[in-house]
């Protein structure tokens, strides 16, 4: 049998039980919300590595295709020039 001295106990506990399943939901919250922002840190990263191989790639890409297109011209500079033809 219960005495009256039980019932401020039980309602501290049951207190106590509420505070950490609020407590739970909220630590959940937070590591969904972690998982988000991880995921997004990830994706902002790969583009930002992207952004850096492409800054690096496009003058070089340039760069080539102009040789190769000088390459390609020489006969016709040369003649420009009076060398050749």
């Amino acid at each position: 049998m219960s005495t009256t001295t039980d019932i401020p106990e039980r309602l501290n506990l049951a207190e106590l039980v509420s505070r950490i399943e609020r407590q739970q939901e909220e630590t959940r919250k937070f590591v969904a919300e972690q998982h988000k922002l991880t995921a997004e840190a990830a994706k902002l990263s790969a583009e930002a590595s992207n952004l850096r191989v492409t800054r690096f790639v496009t003058p070089v890409a340039a760069v080539v295709a102009a040789i190769g297109a000088l390459t390609a011209a020489a006969p016709v500079i040369a003649r420009w020039l009076g060398g050749g033809g």
